[in-house]
């Protein structure tokens, strides 16, 4: 632990949430940092150690807070600088790190840099956009919304002309080729990181590699240097969606000095796949073709994010077996490379094949992120635009105790997914949750540092439907186990080099499994059923309970 503490990210479990979607606290209807600051605790038991925010800054509100008019500031309707103080020091109190989106990709169009900088083609600000007298050539297939925007130009026709947008129009992007952009940049950091955050989330982090916006490695590298110096332990957490080769370039080529952590799409994209059709061979394959990380970096597993759930990286073919199966109807597809579900819904709440999906999560090799309300199986709400399908109220109670106003109404999924029957409070009675299981995964994966720390390899199993890997370090070895099938599956297991170990012990289970010499095992898994098997010595293995009680 002590040699390991400073890396306190390979083996955290990070949690995004929506301050404006988790808990109002003063009873207007929008959630707010006192009532974040309530739910803390929930957060504390069921394992998390880092809590991600998405966007809290002062904004329009018309890209769900990714348009910000102010870095240094908290929007009033959710509250002040001082809430925000306060909810940081009752995460610091249970032990909890937070980080926060750091979006400076662009701004609001309302933001009052750009306002300046629109306001004269001399302004003192007009170099921290990026302007031309005419539009460049751009690749159609490039733009992010397509189905609001058809160009990234867009004419100003105070000035005469025309600002760079990689995203909606409303939000100009910043030329951070510009130094004065980049010394402003590195104070926003230096602001929040004061006030106690221990790193940030980089919203869409190719978008910064537009040769009009100067060489991003290097902005990168200074933003990495910059946080080191004001705390070595901070970590840049990057929203990297490119093929492997190309993604590499974002640790720093292998310096590992420019982003801390990459989310792994190409696996998540894989793992969707997979789960439809009941074989994880294609996902075994992303974990065998996946590079290493440099030492001081790690990948960012997850199975859900905040946005629409892209399937970009798959053929036409495979993306439409992922919709055929998860996402018939045209209403639950977005920009016609995703889905904007969650995952409950998408597999109509069997509860077998969502603890399998989580188990898969934190068995691989990375640090695993979750999105707020996957812990209970939180639902959709495909009446909300776009991907606020899925930022809906987290569900506390049956009445749905978002607000302590009971005369609030928050839009909320109907049916099976609806606060009766899916919410807190009902799941922490009940043993047999997804709640109780996601704490026991997290509680067994922090007690398993191969997994977050040690080389891994993907097996051979014997059966088609199941996914194995064994993870190794310090002289210790974990094997998960995965039977992505609705059918029960023989499993056949060669673990070599485990001369010193007789016993596999279940770590989700109570049970265990000889180890013969040769290290061949066979055993039955259950339709969608899973393992994790610790490598032990009789001696040190724990006993079966059901021994105890002969």
């Amino acid at each position: 632990m002590t040699y390991t503490a400073d890396l306190w990210w390979k083996n955290a479990v990070v949690y995004c949430l929506d301050v404006e979607t988790y808990k109002d606290g003063n009873g207007d209807g929008i959630g707010d940092f006192r009532g974040l600051a309530q739910e803390v605790d929930h957060l504390h038991r069921l394992g998390v150690t880092c809590i991600w925010l998405m966007p809290f800054f002062p904004t329009e509100d018309r890209d769900d807070g990714y348009d910000i008019t102010d870095f240094y500031s908290v929007d009033p309707r959710l509250g002040t600088l001082g809430d925000f103080v306060e909810f940081m020091r009752t995460a610091r109190d249970r032990g909890i790190r937070v980080i926060a989106d750091l979006v400076v990709n662009h701004t609001s169009d309302r933001h009052p840099w750009f306002e300046e900088a629109r306001s004269s083609r001399d302004s003192a600000k007009r170099d921290w956009y990026v302007w031309r007298d005419e539009p460049e050539p751009f690749d159609p297939k490039g733009i992010v919304f397509p189905d609001k925007e058809d160009s990234v130009w867009e004419l100003d026709e105070k000035t005469g002309q025309y600002y760079y947008h990689s995203f909606y129009r409303f939000q100009p992007d910043l030329n951070t080729g510009n130094p004065e952009v980049r010394d402003e940049i590195a104070r926003i950091l230096g602001f929040w990181m004061e006030l106690g955050l221990s790193g940030f989330r980089v919203d869409a982090v190719p978008f910064l590699i537009e040769d009009i916006n100067g060489d991003p490695h290097e902005f990168l590298a200074d933003l990495r240097a910059f946080m080191n110096r004001r705390d070595g332990s901070s970590i840049l957490l990057g929203e990297v969606n490119l093929p492997y080769p190309d993604l590499m370039k974002y640790f720093g080529d292998g310096n590992g000095d420019e982003v801390t952590l990459c989310f792994d799409f190409i696996a998540m994209q894989r793992f969707h796949l997979s789960m439809a059709r009941e074989n994880p061979r294609v996902l075994a394959e992303a974990l065998r073709e996946r590079p290493e990380p440099p030492d001081d970096a790690q990948w960012a597993m997850f199975v859900r994010n905040h946005d629409e759930l892209t399937l970009d990286k798959l053929t036409d073919a495979e993306r439409q077996e992922v919709f055929d199966a998860f996402g018939p109807d045209k209403d639950m597809q977005l920009y016609g490379r995703g889905l904007r579900r969650r995952l409950p819904p998408m597999l109509d709440g069997d509860t077998r094949r969502l603890k399998l999906a989580y188990s898969v999560l934190f068995s691989l090799p990375g640090t695993p992120v979750l999105f707020y309300g996957e812990e209970i199986g939180l639902g959709e709400n495909l009446a909300g635009e776009g991907r606020m399908a899925v930022r809906i109220p987290m569900q506390w109670s049956p009445s749905g105790g978002f607000s302590p106003d009971p005369k609030v109404s928050v839009p909320s999924p109907d049916g099976r997914f609806g606060p009766r029957n899916v919410n807190v409070s009902d799941q922490r009675r009940d043993p047999d949750s997804l709640l109780h299981w996601m704490t026991l995964l997290i509680e067994r994966y922090r007690e398993s540092p191969e997994l977050a720390w040690g080389s891994y390899e993907v097996l051979d199993t014997g059966d088609d439907a199941v996914l194995a890997h064994r993870a190794d370090a310090e002289g210790g070895t974990v094997v998960a186990v995965h039977n992505f099938a609705g059918r029960e599956a023989e499993v056949e297991l060669v673990l070599k080099g485990l001369d010193h170990c007789d016993v596999l012990v279940d770590l989700l289970v109570d049970g265990t499994q000889e180890l013969p010499p040769d290290g061949r095992v066979k055993f039955a898994l259950e339709p969608y059923g899973t393992r994790w098997l610790r490598a032990t010595t009789r001696d040190t293995a724990p006993e079966d309970s059901s021994a105890k009680n002969q």
